[in-house]
């Protein structure tokens, strides 16, 4: 099994993807990062962790299975999560992007992480 450094640069080695960093779900504290100059990911991190939670309790009142997937798009980029038990693994993206490859990525490492 590959370490979570070796995942987060197999993901941030896609096309598109400007970093991804692996998560505390508990409080959007960085466990691990890889990311390019210049993009700090604290904030990123930190959203990613509140809206996975968001969506968990959300489906769990709906009386649905908790997300794999989360993507947040804007005009300027998207940011990526994956829930992995306890830890939320989330790639920074530009709007070039392609999310189906970066998706395919992500769930790859979830799986090994989790």
């Amino acid at each position: 099994m590959s370490g979570p450094v070796e995942l987060l640069d197999r993901l941030s080695s896609v096309r598109g993807i400007r970093g991804s960093v692996l998560v505390s779900a508990a409080d959007g504290l960085i466990v691990a990062e890889s990311l390019m100059t210049g993009v700090d990911g604290r904030a990123v991190a930190a959203l990613a962790a509140s809206l996975t939670n968001r969506m968990r309790r959300a489906t769990e009142c709906a009386g649905r299975r908790e997300p794999v997937f989360l993507q947040l798009q804007a005009p300027s980029g998207t940011v990526l999560a994956a829930p992995c038990g306890e830890l939320v693994l989330v790639a920074i993206a530009g709007p070039d992007v392609n999310v189906g490859l970066a998706r395919l990525e992500m769930l790859n490492a979830a799986g090994r992480l989790a």
